[in-house]
């Protein structure tokens, strides 16, 4: 695997420095950092998810540290410069299991000299990572800041009572629900198990308008900017519920992921009014994949659709989040519904026993914190300082 520099700092805040953590879990880490200077200083570790980087909380990551934080984005296992870890989609599958990205996150946490972290924030599937490193650690992740619904731990299977999707927090394989997607008047599939299969890295790192263009159709599809996110709450896990969500989500069962959303790609001049998202940012996340691939960040789906060591993660089988917690998401996010029951199921004792709050905000969709940073940041500040009591 090919190391590079850290991030140059041409294409990061002042204030935010890159540098690499050697020695985690068998990961030489990439993190962007903001006050370090000042010994002491509480701990916030901010985590990405798919297809990002460290980089997207570069908008945050600065106003954190002016509020007194030290503040960390890691670019997480299978991304980024973060190397050490398996490339191959027939390789160590089982390095990228839930559990395990939580152990990186602890060794992170140690090596940056911290006993434990103020608050640990996650976005998209960094928000499972998030809530496992609140579950099973609370004692050094003091408190949670989800982007993502979370449904709690898997239940044993002899006491399985809540819907299977809600199992481990996230879908699972139930019934015949690809079957039923397929057979619908528009064939249909879910995109997890589609990026769970051989050719989806290929599709994307191959495909035909190149690695720049489909993230930035991407990105805008699942963006407040794209005008067909308007998501409301799912009546069940079942195909033609499931087909209400964007192709996106819910694809044409014939279509790469890059085919699906080069029909939303915005214009010249939708993009040159994009300022969340400027082209000179998009180049920093298409220069990373175009040169890793995605498979990294496939491998976390792969985990996921197929149950890998789910066993393990029963270990935590009727536990709680018991830390301060708290959910942020954008009002035109569809990932706050994908996976019914799971927004409600998060705000209830039996997931989070010290849940502070759901915060949707507007003019924002998936990219929450790129979208609206100062709306975030005022958030998470105010979050911070009720949690510290």
């Amino acid at each position: 695997m090919t190391e590079l520099p850290p991030l140059e700092s041409a294409v990061l805040p002042a204030g935010v420095r890159a540098r690499f953590a050697d020695g985690i879990n068998g990961l030489r880490l990439h993190i962007l950092e903001a006050g370090h200077e000042t010994p002491g200083r509480p701990l916030v570790l901010l985590l990405h998810g798919f297809p990002e980087l460290a980089y997207s909380w570069r908008k945050i990551i600065v106003p954190l540290a002016d509020a007194g934080f030290h503040v960390v984005a890691p670019d997480q296992r299978g991304y980024g410069r973060t190397t050490g870890w398996d490339p191959d989609y027939d390789g160590d599958l089982a390095s990228f299991r839930m559990l395990n990205l939580a152990r990186d996150m602890l060794g992170l946490v140690a090596a940056l000299g911290h006993a434990s972290a103020a608050a640990v924030v996650g976005h998209d599937f960094g928000a499972s990572v998030a809530a496992w490193c609140a579950l099973a650690r609370p004692d050094v992740f003091r408190s949670l800041v989800l982007m993502a619904p979370f449904a709690g731990p898997p239940p044993l299977p002899e006491s399985a009572a809540s819907p299977a999707p809600l199992r481990s927090g996230a879908p699972t394989c139930t019934g015949d629900i690809h079957a039923a997607l397929a057979a619908l008047p528009r064939p249909r599939k879910h995109y997890q198990w589609y990026y769970s299969t051989r050719p989806a890295n290929d599709d994307m790192r191959h495909c035909k308008q190149g690695v720049r263009a489909f993230l930035r159709a991407y990105v805008h599809m699942k963006s407040a900017d794209w005008p067909g996110n308007q998501p409301f709450r799912l009546a069940a896990w079942n195909a033609d519920e499931l087909a209400k969500m964007p192709g996106y989500y819910i694809m044409d069962r014939d279509k790469t992921m890059p085919e699906q959303v080069a029909e939303e790609m915005p214009s010249a001049a939708e993009i040159a009014a994009c300022r969340w998202l400027t082209e000179a940012e998009l180049a920093v996340y298409g220069g990373d994949y175009q040169r890793t691939g995605f498979q990294g960040g496939l491998q976390w789906y792969r985990c996921r659709t197929g149950g890998v060591l789910l066993g393990e993660l029963e270990l935590f089988a009727g536990r709680t989040i018991d830390v301060p917690s708290l959910f942020i998401g954008g009002k035109s996010d569809w990932g706050t519904f994908q996976t019914p029951g799971a927004f409600e199921r998060m705000q209830s004792p039996e997931v989070c026993s010290d849940f502070r709050g759901a915060h949707r905000v507007g003019g924002a969709g998936h990219w929450v914190q790129q979208e609206q940073p100062e709306a975030v940041t005022e958030l998470l500040l105010s979050f911070l300082r009720e949690a510290a009591h």
